[in-house]
Parts: C-alpha cells; sequence; structure tokens
C-alpha cells in the first residue's frame, strides 16, 4: 500500500476511534497494557517457545501474531488438554470484509495490537471503516471474538472469518448446523466454532484440508456513530460424553469479564514494599496475577475441582502438584478467593483413607502419583484463605482433612516415634523420596538411606528442618483454625504439642557451633552439615529461639553464602556442589524458598533486612520488571532466569512478596 494511502487511513482510524467507538468498547487500564509479550507463530504442534493467553479455567489458548503481521485475527488455538498439550490450529478469527454495494473487498490496516489483563485487542482501519477484535473468555468452555465495527459512511458490508488449522494428521474438520467441528485422533475432545450476531446464528461453511470459512448470511448494515456487533465462538469440550458445556452469553459476556478483572485488579492497591515504587509493585504484582490465572485449569475428566497447573509452557505439567497447590492458593487468596478454595479441594479430592495427600493429579488419574506426598503446606494455605476471607465454613469443610493428613505424616514418617518427621515413599525409593521433599536433588540427600515404617511406608535416614518446620507450622495454624470454628479444646491440644515440637526441633536440629539449622541422621545423630535453604524454615515457622534466630540471619546475610546478587539460593554459594544454572536444587534461586527466607527476617524483627532482600529479589531477576515471563528459577549470581517460563509458584511467591 503507498505510505500517503496508508498514512490517511491511519490518520482516518484514529479520528474514528476518538470519536469513542472503540475505546469505550475496551477500557483497558494503560499500566498494565502488555505486562507480558503474548506475540507468537507455532513452529510446530507442540512449539511453546512463546506466550499464550489463557483465562477463566479454559484448556484451551491463543495469541497475538507476530510483530509485523498485518493480517486480522489470531493465533491458536493451543489445546491443552490434548495429550501434553498441542496447537490445534494457526490461525483464527481472521476477517474477509466486502462492500455489499460495490462486492470490492475491503482492506484493513493495523494500527494497534495488545495484551490487555483479561484479554487480547486489535485494531484496524481502512477509510470507510473501523474494525476491532477482541479476545476474551466468557467461561472454562467458550473463547470469544467480539468484532466491533464503526463506519464514516452508511454502508453494508459482507462479514466473514477464515481459521486455519495446523496442518497434522490428528485433526479433522467437519461442520454442523453453520459451525465448524474438529476432532482429533486418539482423543474424545470436540473444537466448535461458530460466527453470529447479537440476534441469532449465521453463517455458511465452506471447508478445506486444513483451513475453513464462515460468512454471515446475510449483510451487516453500519451507519455513522453506531457500532455493529459480530461475535466468533470457539468451544471447547473435552469430552461430549461426560461434560456439560456451559452457555456463553455472548451479549453480556464482555460485561462480566471486564468486572471480574476489575476485582482482580482492585486488589493490586495493596501491593508495596518499601523502598520500590508503587508503580514497580503493582507492575510485578499484575504479572503474577496474570501468571497464575493464564495456568488456572478447570474442572475435567478426573480433576473434580478448579487447579492451577505449575506452568502451561512445560508439557511435564499438565496437572496439579500438591506442594505447588498450597503456595497457589495462599496467593490465589487475595483476589481469587473462589479459585484458592478450589485448589485446596481439588488435592483433597484424592485423599487417602489414611489421610495421605498424593504428590499429584492429573485428567486421567491413572496418572496420579502415589509413591509420595509433598511438603505438608495445606493448612498455612487454607489459613491464609481464611484471613483474606473470614469464610469459617470452609475451614469447617476442610478441618478434619487437614488433621488426618497432618496425623499421616506422624503415622508414616516418624521411623523412631521421636515425634520428627522423615520425608519418604510409598514403595521405598530413594528418588521419590527426594520428590517429597520438592527439593529433588538436593545435597542434603547425596547419602541418604531408606527406612521401612510399614506396609506401604517408608522414611529416608534423617529428620530434615524444612519438614519438621512445616509441621511445627501446622500444629499453630491448626490451633487457630480450631480456635477460629469453636474447638477450644483442639486448638489447646494442637499449642500443647506444637511446644513440645518447638522444643525437639531446637534440640535435635540446631547446631550451636555453626549457628544453623540442618538435618539430623536416625542412626548416628549426626548432623548433614549442608548449608541450604532449609535451614531458614525453622525461622519461617517461629520454630527459632530469638538467638538461635540470630546465628541463622547471620549465615543468611553471608554475601559468600545466601546474601548473592539475586538472594537466598537453595545451596550456599562457598558449598562445592553449588550450580547455579543447572543445579536444580543445588544453587539456583527457587522464589519460594527465598520468600520463606525474607519472611523469617519479618518474624524476628530484621524488616529492614528484610527489605533489602525482598528488593533485590524484584529488581534483580532478569525481566521481572519488564516484559519476560517468571522463570521456575533464577541464577543468584546474574539473575537470569531458567527452567519452566510462566511458573506458577514463582508468581505466588512474589504475590505474597509484595502483599
Amino acid at each position: 500500500m503507498h505510505a500517503q494511502l496508508k498514512n490517511m487511513i491511519i490518520v482516518a482510524g484514529l479520528l474514528l476511534a476518538c470519536a469513542g467507538g472503540m475505546a469505550q468498547a475496551t477500557e483497558p487500564d494503560a499500566r498494565y497494557l502488555d505486562v507480558m509479550d503474548m506475540h507468537g507463530m507455532p513452529a510446530s504442534p507442540v512449539d511453546r517457545s512463546f506466550n499464550i493467553f489463557f483465562d477463566a479455567g479454559a484448556w484451551h489458548g491463543y495469541s497475538l501474531p507476530p510483530k509485523g503481521d498485518e493480517g486480522t485475527g489470531f493465533v491458536g488455538p493451543f489445546v491443552h488438554s490434548l495429550g501434553d498439550g498441542r496447537w490445534a490450529g494457526k490461525q483464527f478469527a481472521r476477517l474477509v470484509l466486502r462492500d455489499a454495494a460495490s462486492h470490492r473487498d475491503i482492506p484493513l490496516v493495523p494500527i494497534e495490537s495488545h495484551a490487555a489483563p483479561g484479554y487480547l485487542v486489535r485494531r484496524f482501519v481502512s477509510p470507510d471503516v473501523s474494525v476491532s477484535q477482541i479476545l476474551f473468555f466468557a467461561n472454562s468452555w467458550h473463547a470469544l471474538v467480539r468484532v466491533e465495527f464503526k463506519a464514516a459512511r452508511t454502508m453494508d458490508i459482507d462479514v466473514g472469518i477464515v481459521g486455519q488449522v495446523m496442518p497434522d494428521e490428528a485433526s479433522h474438520l467437519a461442520t454442523h448446523d453453520g459451525e465448524v467441528v474438529q476432532t482429533f485422533a486418539g482423543s474424545p475432545s470436540v473444537l466448535s466454532t461458530s460466527l453470529h450476531t447479537d440476534t441469532a446464528n449465521a453463517g455458511h461453511v465452506t471447508l478445506a484440508r486444513a483451513d475453513y470459512r464462515i460468512d454471515l448470511n446475510r449483510s451487516l448494515h453500519l451507519v455513522p456513530g453506531q457500532t455493529a456487533v459480530v461475535y466468533v465462538d470457539q468451544m471447547l469440550t473435552y469430552n461430549p460424553q461426560s461434560d456439560k458445556p456451559q452457555a456463553a452469553n455472548v451479549v453480556a459476556a464482555w460485561a462480566h469479564n471486564r468486572e471480574r478483572w476489575a476485582g482482580y485488579l482492585a486488589s493490586l492497591s495493596s501491593y508495596h514494599l518499601a523502598g520500590l515504587p508503587d508503580d514497580t509493585a503493582r507492575h510485578v504484582a499484575a504479572k503474577a496475577m496474570i501468571t497464575l490465572l493464564g495456568n488456572w485449569r478447570a474442572a475435567r475428566g478426573d480433576l473434580h475441582h478448579d487447579g492451577v497447573i505449575p506452568s502451561y509452557s512445560n508439557p511435564d505439567f499438565n496437572g496439579f502438584w500438591a506442594w505447588d497447590s498450597w503456595k497457589h492458593a495462599a496467593a490465589l487468596a487475595s483476589f481469587a478467593p473462589d479459585l484458592a478454595r478450589d485448589q485446596v479441594r481439588a488435592m483433597f479430592d484424592y485423599q487417602a483413607a489414611d489421610g495421605m495427600v498424593p504428590d499429584c493429579i492429573y485428567l486421567d488419574k491413572s496418572g496420579n502419583n502415589w509413591r509420595d506426598s509433598k511438603p505438608p503446606l495445606a493448612t498455612w494455605a487454607t489459613l491464609a484463605i481464611y484471613r483474606a476471607t473470614g469464610d469459617k465454613a470452609f475451614l469447617s469443610e476442610m478441618y478434619d482433612k487437614l488433621v488426618r493428613y497432618h496425623r499421616w505424616w506422624f503415622a508414616a514418617r516418624d521411623h523412631d516415634h521421636n515425634g520428627l518427621a522423615e520425608y519418604g515413599a510409598t514403595d521405598g525409593t530413594a528418588i521419590a523420596a527426594k520428590w517429597e521433599s520438592g527439593m529433588d536433588n538436593a545435597v542434603r540427600f547425596d547419602s541418604i538411606a531408606m527406612q521401612k515404617n510399614g506396609q506401604g511406608a517408608w522414611s529416608m535416614d534423617q529428620e530434615s528442618a524444612d519438614l519438621n518446620a512445616y509441621l511445627y507450622q501446622e500444629k499453630l495454624d491448626l490451633a487457630e483454625i480450631a480456635k477460629a470454628i469453636g474447638k477450644e479444646g483442639d486448638a489447646r491440644q494442637w499449642l500443647k504439642e506444637a511446644a513440645a515440637m518447638r522444643k525437639a526441633i531446637q534440640a535435635r536440629l540446631y547446631d550451636p557451633h555453626r549457628g544453623y539449622f540442618f538435618d539430623a541422621r536416625l542412626v548416628s545423630n549426626d548432623l548433614v552439615r549442608v548449608y541450604g535453604s532449609d535451614g531458614w524454615a525453622p525461622l519461617w515457622a517461629g520454630a527459632a529461639s530469638a538467638e538461635e534466630a540470630a546465628h541463622v540471619v547471620r549465615v543468611m546475610l553471608d554475601p559468600n553464602k545466601f546474601a548473592t546478587y539475586l538472594p537466598f539460593p537453595t545451596l550456599a554459594k562457598d558449598d562445592p556442589h553449588f550450580s547455579p544454572v543447572n543445579g536444580y536444587w543445588r544453587g539456583p534461586v527457587w522464589l519460594d524458598q527465598a520468600y520463606f527466607g525474607v519472611a523469617a527476617l519479618r518474624r524476628y524483627g530484621y524488616a529492614k533486612q528484610a527489605d533489602d532482600m525482598a528488593r533485590r529479589l524484584v529488581l534483580n531477576a532478569r525481566g521481572v520488571t519488564t516484559q519476560a515471563p517468571m522463570y521456575e528459577n533464577y541464577d543468584p549470581l546474574t539473575g537470569q532466569g531458567y527452567q519452566s517460563a510462566n511458573f506458577s509458584w514463582a508468581a505466588a511467591s512474589y504475590l505474597l512478596l509484595l502483599h
């Protein structure tokens, strides 16, 4: 297109936008536009090298086309419930417009393309018509594109959309009642696409091998000063045999989406960190919210409640994990409490008769991992939800389940019955026991042996400082819950048990010569003197004396150990096994452990030091304050992110850090 004509079209479109049509429809909070870069195009069905927009628990997501792509529409969908997740389409909702009087195509010039909280938006102009496409989720089943038209003159236009599926032998296109229906080999899932106005479904469908077209069956009448709207609806049904998809009210859906997201964003005013500009704190919090809600998946298949997966960017993480779930729920409590409650319920749906909660659960329960559990933070998460909501009914619902889970640890994981527990496994393997710790390859576990406690119950031969700190905190939290729901006798018993456990932790796991908490061997009683992040867990829980805490804090603030450029690595910098890039749990910074470190400092009155470490966690992690996704872990020496992008518990930890 000639540059002068293009500029004239852009000016005309901007004038139309200023008249109120498009701006009124989207109402974006400009501070949070493009918090994350959502542009990309898959090079293969399993390409996850860029960010994808999900919301409302949907199992299908979309992206903006690559920058410089002047075509209309969006990229997708990515269907997360197909195996480990795959792209079912490359192009979605591309517009085909024609002047009904002249029968000439209407070329559109893009003027902007954005990712905003809760939607993607693209805007286009021609000399006569301005168009906006807003992609959002009406609910977990329906992705909608609201296509808005404003004309500079009275005219009729013919409207069609084109979609391109991923060229793949695994899918098949058909048509049914004016919809395009896409099915997939080896899966019962169905993706259906329709085009309609606010009054009726309408469309003539044309199919090809790898693309489809749907045209409105009558022209759209445009009048200056009025907005005409057409909707594209793409619905994913996981299993038509059992699912009962919720309908989408396409006319009301956009307003409901805006109301829901306004609720989320309203909580941003409560995110703050001393010495950090509030705009920066809220930008990071907004990104963290978008990350968590982007990993939200609704109940489907054998997942009976909604929850949050660890990361859509990693094909290994297509389910709910227990340890992750507790952290997600604690962070969600302050802005999405309904999802927080369901996240906890989802894991306890699978609580065993003996009280155990499995490591992870999936759409197909045959893949659930019962070889181990995960560190006990469920009560902490439940109490966080109560503190945010005042919901005593949820406490009553969960109390007995939490008690059974807590008691299970001492029944199945206290080999010598001394009141301190060990990580372990149901199958006697060391690898499953390490998984149960959540710190799979931590140096402190390099020499463990397994001890049998009973049928299907094994322990490592060492008591862990973090595990027992979590269990101590659970007793305190169970006491608070019991008191809140009127179980005064239970509350007194929990406090009595907590006092005894606090003494045992100090006597057994604290090294007065080194001023740090360590794991302890069962048989030899020797301490496993590896300086790891587990050593400050007793401070996070309040299990240390003030004197012990002062010594631990000295270690935490030593730049040769844990006060690194990005602070609080999982292994001390001066350890010979320190491996900050490829070490996984042998040196990288994991944000949950770093958050616990900051909270530990605060609990014992080291507020200034806590603020300093927290600011470094925000400012020195590369990309956290800009557009980069939040990563699974980070290099403590450079701040570079590694492993899985869009990692939920990193996002949850930043929310907890800033709230």
